[in-house]
């Protein structure tokens, strides 16, 4: 029987959907949270497939849940007209009431916000990982290309010995 391949992650994780590389570009993370998601059918098939993109979405906690907006999770093909989902609808998150407490705390204070990471499926149940983040300035950016140079500069002549 052939193993899974699972690709850099969380522990336990079964099948990797999609990644947010955008997100440890753009912000500084200080703090992960694994969420469940509240999904229809034709959504987890079509995640099954990895047909899911993470580019632009984002969560917020209103009434004191969670929801992720605008993560694009791709129509299943086999499931006709009818019976299929909207792509970039508002899906609800699960997370117990202190951790929802804790990051809407976090959230009020100017700056934070709540990326999604990636997405994957752990013992069958489709989860996502957020990310409470800084934004970086832009000079932050650059240092954090000149420095990813400097390593890359170094070792190529570590090589060339």
């Amino acid at each position: 029987m052939a193993t899974k391949r699972v690709d850099k992650g969380v522990p336990g994780m079964e099948l990797l959907v999609c990644r947010n590389p955008k997100a440890a570009k753009q912000y500084d993370i200080e703090e992960t949270l694994e969420c469940g998601m509240v999904l229809k059918g034709s959504e987890v098939k079509s995640l099954r497939q990895r047909r899911a993109d993470l580019d632009g979405s984002y969560a917020a906690v209103s009434g004191g849940e969670l929801f992720l907006h605008k993560m694009h999770i791709a129509p299943y093909e086999q499931g006709g007209p009818y019976n299929n989902h909207e792509p970039k609808r508002t899906r609800k998150l699960l997370a117990k009431r202190h951790e929802i407490q804790k990051v809407q705390g976090r959230l009020t204070t100017r700056g934070y916000t709540l990326v999604p990471l990636q997405c994957y499926f752990k013992n069958g149940v489709a989860k996502v990982q957020l990310g409470l983040a800084r934004g970086k300035k832009v000079r932050d950016q650059r240092e954090d290309l000149k420095r990813k140079q400097e390593l890359r500069e170094a070792r190529d002549a570590m090589r060339g010995r």
